[in-house]
């Protein structure tokens, strides 16, 4: 049962940090290790850095529970200073001593024999391929971390620079450039507004757009230094305004169901279009006000982007889409010629198969995208977004149907981040990869099959009747089985009590055959030492206490049922001593211990000899007491008052 790391996170993006984080507040865990293929934590607000890049969630609510910050500048942060949040938190809980930079996870493969995850790595610099074993594997590489590449015919004669906004070409010098952007989403109505505008602005830049988006009026105010101070000082209130926050967002779900929400949508659509109407040229407003249910899509925040499209180097193109793009620049439908220094990609990302490229191989030499096959005709699917069936020990961060059309994805991740925990918490005592004191038989946790199908079938039943369903062409649906795979339809506080309450019967709890022969051997030897201990002190007849080292603990609760069944052969009940519980009194009675600490004390008592010893009538099991340091045999009350 070789393995290099008990937890193997791939990614230090938001969702890897805050997994990395909680091991360490949670469990006090410092032996799991992080792969990350850039060179920097902070995932998403690492990698896409372009001009204008900011939040669409009010920073206040963009931030970990656990890492509240009162010193947001604006209400909707910019890149630069969530990425700095981001660094902070790695300095804080030191999470590069546990990373490795420049890697990227070619494929994992699941053994079964050993219950370990055999990962393949490789070294974006050097590509030289490494491997890692770990027993627990989490990706939280994230939704949206593979750019959609170039499609369009002649790509490779370009003579400029092209690329993708989330691999921003920061040598480029765009001041009195000709440009071409294509897309109108979230990223490309960032960066037009920037561009065209201020000292540096571009000679003329030119958009392609093929479908309109419904976009928000968002005033960005700065933040006093009296409502920071507010923030700081004053107890509850930056809880509080979270709070007042989340709720804003949170009521927003009511609009989405088809029927009940439609006067909300109603609504919803007259404000925006008068919006849209009112601040937008005259020229572009067929096109600029949507012809889709609002809500569909994302909605998009308007960061001045309607505003810059009256000015005169800007030019919306939405009749006449590109057919190849050229040495110097694009050529249109029409044969029309745009000639351009550089061709900015803002078309999204790859979003329906979350855990491409890595090649992710479960029991029996079953394939991730074979198991879509098997359960959702191929589309990506699991359970809680978190787990699948066959995968044993594999929990994913931001998984399918995880992400809402109204709330922050931090508060999916930490829902997400927090489950995962308990549902591990028995493998990684089993390893002793975290203190406790109970000896956990199982390694091996996953979701079954049936459950798994449930959740799958639930979720697609749910969305049917959301309006991310009525047909617009939106990146939230699979287009070839037309199923939601990346939306949780419902509530995002419903979302948080699944993950507090796990459903136990829906995970099978085993154990590897590579631990079943370890514990093998441990057992022998523990038995050996429990036993000498419990003769010299309950056979001798002593009415002392024999205090027993704590060390002897460990093998102690597993070997419990063999004990009492060798000093009680007159009771077959004897052997079904069941899992420990503390005790609910807190007083000290004589015989009973006070309830403190998290180690465990078995009090045999023998006024009789062992060999009489009963049940009293109504036993039914014997309950373990805790106290703080050691374990004490007491023969001085018999068995009854352990109850």
């Amino acid at each position: 049962m070789e393995y290099d790391t008990p937890v193997l996170i791939i990614g230090a993006g938001m969702s890897g940090m805050a997994f990395a984080i909680q091991l360490i507040r949670q469990y006090g865990l410092r032996s799991f290790e992080m792969v990350e293929k850039t060179s920097e934590f902070a995932g998403t607000w690492s990698s896409n850095s372009y001009p204008g890049c900011g939040c669409d969630v009010p920073s206040h609510f963009y931030s970990y529970s656990f890492a509240l910050n009162p010193d947001w500048s604006r209400k909707f942060a910019l890149q630069p200073e969530i990425k700095s949040y981001f660094e902070g938190l790695a300095d804080e809980y030191h999470l590069k001593k546990h990373i490795i930079f420049g890697t990227s996870v070619l494929s994992a493969r699941w053994e079964e024999h050993s219950g370990i995850w055999n990962v393949k790595l490789k070294d974006t610099r050097t590509h030289e391929v490494s491997e890692r074993r770990c027993k627990i594997l989490v990706s939280a590489v994230g939704a949206l971390s593979v750019p959609k590449r170039c499609d369009i015919p002649g790509a490779s004669h370009f003579q400029g620079k092209l690329f993708h906004t989330a691999e921003w070409d920061h040598s480029f010098d765009w001041k009195d450039k000709e440009v071409v952007v294509i897309g109108n989403g979230c990223s490309a109505t960032q960066v037009v507004p920037v561009m065209s505008s201020g000292g540096r602005a571009v000679k003329r830049i030119t958009q392609f757009a093929r479908q309109a988006h419904w976009l928000a009026e968002r005033p960005n105010p700065e933040y006093s230094t009296t409502f920071k101070r507010i923030m700081r000082w004053v107890p509850f209130a930056m809880r509080l305004y979270r709070a007042k926050l989340y709720w804003e967002k949170e009521r927003d779900f009511e609009g989405f169901d088809v029927t009940t929400g439609s006067q909300i949508r109603k609504g919803w659509t007259k404000d925006a279009a008068e919006y849209i109407l009112r601040n937008s040229p005259a020229q572009y407003q067929d096109f600029l006000v949507p012809n889709t249910e609002i809500g569909c899509k994302r909605r998009v925040n308007d960061t001045d982007y309607l505003a810059c499209l009256h000015r005169d180097n800007v030019e919306l193109v939405y009749r006449d889409p590109i057919k190849e793009i050229i040495s110097t620049g694009v050529r249109t439908e029409s044969g029309r010629i745009i000639t351009a220094d550089v061709i900015i990609l803002g078309h999204g990302f790859e979003t329906q198969k979350p855990l491409a490229p890595m090649e992710i191989i479960g029991k029996s030499g079953i394939s991730i995208n074979e198991h879509w096959d098997n359960v959702s005709d191929g589309s990506s699917s699991s359970y809680f977004g978190t787990c699948f069936s066959g995968f044993p020990n594999l929990f994913v961060m931001m998984g399918p149907n995880t992400l809402s059309g109204h709330l922050s994805v931090i508060y999916t991740s930490e829902c997400q981040v927090n489950f995962s925990l308990r549902v591990i918490r028995p493998v990684l005592q089993a390893i002793g990869a975290t203190r406790s004191v109970f000896i956990s038989k199982t390694d091996i946790v996953e979701v079954s099959q049936d459950a798994e199908k449930r959740d799958i079938n639930g979720v697609q039943k749910k969305a049917e009747k959301l309006v991310w369903s009525t047909g617009c062409s939106s990146w939230f649906i699979d287009p070839k089985t037309k199923r939601n795979t990346i939306m949780f339809p419902d509530w995002q506080f419903i979302f948080w009590v699944r993950s507090i309450f796990v459903r136990w019967e829906d995970f099978d709890m085993r154990q590897s055959t590579a631990l079943a022969k370890s514990k093998a051997k441990a057992k022998g030897l523990g038995l050996l030492a429990t036993m000498a201990f419990v003769v010299v002190g309950v056979g001798s007849g002593s009415y002392d206490e024999s205090i027993i080292p704590l060390a002897i603990q460990l093998g102690l609760y597993q070997h419990a049922a063999d004990i009492f069944e060798g000093l009680a052969p007159n009771n077959g009940d004897a052997k079904s001593v069941q899992r420990p519980e503390i005790a609910q009194s807190t007083e000290t009675q004589q015989g009973r211990a006070q309830t403190e600490g998290n180690d465990y004390m078995y009090r045999f008592h023998s006024d009789v000899d062992p060999e009489k010893w009963v049940y009293h009538e109504g036993a039914e099991e014997i309950r373990l007491y805790a106290v703080t340091e050691y374990i004490t045999f007491d023969s001085r009350l018999g068995i009854s008052d352990w109850f």
